[in-house]
């Protein structure tokens, strides 16, 4: 709920009431400014970053919590949500509707006859009444807790195979469309992602009218397309009229297993670096990379799980890139694999989302957001003139800067050449970060003259990651 002022009545007692006597009470008016909930989020005006109503910079630091709403209970959905906030996530990414015959954790249905434009709604919201208390009522309480804890939720109206599969048409997409927007239209934290793990070449004319009807509706909240794996948004929609920023999915193949005809591979930075060069700019996340604890390869768990060094590189690649922010993902919690589910679920995942909740890389992500916040955040720029010795794959060095700083991400622990003359200044003060815990070590000040090498400590060696910050002077 959003209040504005509110008149508050105090009875002010007079000197002649202290001393006994009677005296009629005196009102006094005294405004009182409540809270107002989350700003909206809106484009910054270089068309590369988002920022709040009020032109704060926003990182977007995401964390998929695809099943959320169909598999956890309320104070289940509260654990999950205050963990997030805790360890530094801003957005989650979930399903509204997984399946048109979608039902959740309360045993309630979404829809009547599986029709996105019949919403199976009761009257009343009262939980302690199991038959008033609906679908819709449950992802309320979720929107409105997440807004609680500072948390935006990024909804998928629904997921890309029930249009695949021919079950929306483009009646139906405007009228689903038009029920969510109404809805939520007041909901400062919600975000739209179209489309959901699927290709916007495909009932085009759906997506279309889903995401044109949503920004009729919701013409203040954030809308995007997101795309099928090794795809982006800009394939399909980098002149909708509806798009606000671009999505892509880099996940889940290693660079031998990738068969795509772009054959980026694990390079994520890739897919930013295109969005980047688009005619109409726009910001651009990667909206699923390749999960903590996924297979790699996504299938067969033969093929081994993706760690936390991976998913630090996933992050530090794509946002060096120019990535307007980042979204996490773990194989348990986007399923909200639970003890009921079996001893393995999808993807051979065998861990508890409420375990896997503390992974590693989990933890890391937030070291990402510090850092790039620590720094004037809308000046930044993607800048691979920096590095002399850029190399390629896992050697490969990403750089980004300021107008007076600038930084550099190396994935093996090798060493990094710089020019130390791509920025103005005399002198240059040199840090390690650590992305593993969000430590700095100095490394010492510098005449900005010239190329100059910088070694991290340790062995070179996979996910020996380290981040060369460069302060001008």
């Amino acid at each position: 709920m959003h209040l504005n002022k509110i008149t508050i009545g105090i009875a002010a007692l007079t000197l002649g009431s202290f001393m006994g006597c009677q005296s009629p009470k005196e009102e006094t008016k005294v405004e009182v400014e409540e809270p107002q909930g989350l700003p909206a989020l809106k484009v910054s005006e270089n068309d590369r970053y988002f920022v709040t109503e009020k032109g704060e910079p926003f990182f977007w630091l995401g964390d998929t919590g695809w099943l959320m709403f169909n598999k956890l209970k309320r104070e289940e959905t509260e654990h999950y949500l205050e963990d997030r906030k805790q360890k530094g996530y801003n957005v989650i990414q979930v399903m509204t509707l997984h399946t048109l015959g979608a039902v959740n954790a309360y045993g309630d249905s979404a829809l009547i006859n599986q029709n996105v434009a019949e919403p199976l709604i009761t009257e009343g919201d009262d939980f302690s009444d199991s038959i008033a208390y609906d679908f819709w009522d449950h992802i309320d309480f979720v929107v409105n807790t997440a807004e609680e804890k500072g948390l935006y939720v990024a909804m998928v109206p629904v997921w890309g195979n029930n249009v695949k599969n021919g079950g929306v048409t483009v009646e139906e997409a405007k009228a689903y469309g038009q029920f969510l927007g109404e809805r939520y239209k007041d909901q400062k934290n919600v975000i739209w992602l179209n489309g959901g793990d699927t290709f916007g070449n495909e009932y085009t004319d759906v997506w279309n009218a889903l995401g044109n009807t949503l920004d009729q509706v919701n013409p203040n909240h954030l809308i995007t397309f997101h795309p099928r794996g090794r795809m982006q948004s800009s394939d399909w929609f980098a002149d909708a009229p509806w798009m606000d920023f671009h999505m892509f999915q880099s996940g889940h193949r290693r660079y031998d297993q990738d068969d795509t005809e772009r054959a980026y591979g694990e390079d994520n930075w890739r897919y930013v670096k295109a969005d980047y060069a688009l005619d109409r700019k726009m910001p651009t996340v990667d909206g699923e990379p390749s999960y903590e604890g996924i297979p790699e390869g996504l299938h067969d768990p033969e093929e081994g799980f993706w760690d936390d060094d991976a998913v630090r590189r996933y992050a530090y690649w794509a946002v060096f890139a120019g990535a307007a922010g980042h979204t996490y993902g773990h194989s348990a919690v986007m399923q909200m694999h639970r003890e009921q589910d079996g001893e393995v679920g999808a993807y051979g995942n065998k861990k508890l989302w409420t375990e896997a909740l503390d992974d590693p890389g989990a933890k890391q992500m937030v070291h990402l957001k510090d850092l790039i916040l620590e720094f004037p955040y809308l000046e930044r720029v993607p800048d691979q003139s920096l590095v002399v010795n850029q190399g390629e794959k896992y050697d490969y060095l990403a750089a980004t800067r300021g107008e007076d700083y600038a930084l550099v991400y190396t994935y093996t622990g090798r060493p990094i050449e710089v020019d130390l003359e791509v920025i103005e200044g005399e002198n240059v003060k040199a840090r390690w970060f650590n992305p593993r815990n969000g430590q700095f070590s100095e490394i010492g000040e510098f005449e900005a003259v010239g190329n100059k090498e910088f070694t991290p400590s340790g062995k070179v060696q996979d996910g020996n990651d380290w981040v060369l910050v460069l302060n001008y002077m």
